[in-house]
């Protein structure tokens, strides 16, 4: 692999990706429209770019990870956008969360320019990618997947080559309506556990191995035991991912009861004011009325949010 490495966004989730390329050795340039983030970039070592063109001048490869198709659609044919920097066919690697349609609009709108896209979005959060972890999902022409995988082998224990463009987004939604149950289902059964007195510090030992366990059984219960809000994602991100599998579930005409009730209480959430916290968080929707606060739940149904 030769030439430098773009990066489009270094938020909690960019972020973490560009700390790990950086500290494994890849010549990063970084642009976000946060100064401060740039800033810890090159305290790493990284090059500040001033736009997005200017990350992507001369790189073998500009990697993208925001939040919205509107986003990553400024970000790249926008004014000072990624296509106005790029050299001809170099290759984008969108690690975003977006959907298959608009991810197959994009890319067809970046081969109209010359460049090649690959969809790649992501399971594990901030955690894994710190420790090169990442489950990667991706869609793309085969030669392109090949070399997205060779940019982010640092990054990800687990890249998987789905199919064409979008197919890697479909992938995603499939994993976000699994974790959007798993995290209510364990929150739930956490509140349980509590209220009957059982060791919920003991349950994740004592179900390892078994068909209840589960990466988020050992990660999240202890986090929903202790109130460990530490945030590695967003509730209002799970909203948008959850609402994309509506639509993909619409369009395949298929019904989806379980994960419309997870969306709604994320949704709530997200009114109550928890958006920006991580999942952890769904836990106050739980906690009971012995609790010394009302649950989120008894808030709602009497309309005291305060």
């Amino acid at each position: 692999m030769s030439g430098d490495i773009g990066l489009i966004g270094a938020g909690a989730m960019g972020g973490a990706i560009g700390a790990r390329l950086v500290r494994t050795g890849t010549t990063l340039r970084v642009f976000d429209l946060n100064a401060e983030k740039r800033a810890e970039f090159i305290a790493l070592g990284a090059t500040a770019a001033s736009s997005a063109a200017d990350a992507a001048r001369g790189a073998q490869a500009v990697i993208i990870s925001l939040n919205a198709p509107h986003i990553v659609r400024a970000a790249v044919f926008g004014p000072e956008g990624v296509a106005a920097g790029a050299p001809p066919g170099m290759l984008l690697i969108d690690m975003s969360s977006i959907d298959p349609a608009a991810t197959v609009a994009l890319a067809t709108e970046a081969a109209a320019l010359g460049l090649r896209w690959v969809d790649s979005p992501l399971s594990g959060g901030a955690p894994k990618a710190e420790t090169g972890q990442l489950t990667l999902m991706q869609g793309g022409a085969q030669a392109d997947v090949f070399e997205a995988q060779q940019i982010l082998a640092q990054v990800a224990a687990n890249q998987t080559h789905m199919g064409p463009v979008g197919t890697g987004q479909t992938t995603k939604i499939i994993n976000q309506v699994l974790c959007g149950l798993g995290f209510m289902a364990v929150a739930e059964a956490t509140a349980l556990a509590e209220a009957a007195g059982v060791n919920v510090a003991r349950i994740p030992a004592a179900l390892k191995g078994g068909r209840a366990d589960s990466a988020l059984l050992q990660e999240y219960m202890p986090r929903f035991a202790t109130r460990d809000y530490r945030r590695t994602g967003r509730i209002d991100n799970m909203v948008k991912d959850l609402d994309s599998a509506h639509d993909l579930a619409r369009q395949n005409q298929v019904t989806m009861p379980l994960t419309a009730l997870a969306s709604e209480i994320h949704r709530l959430m997200t009114r109550a004011g928890f958006g920006g916290e991580d999942q952890a968080a769904l836990m106050e929707y739980f906690i009971g009325p012995q609790q010394r606060e009302p649950s989120l739940a008894v808030k709602l149904e009497t309309g005291n949010l305060r």
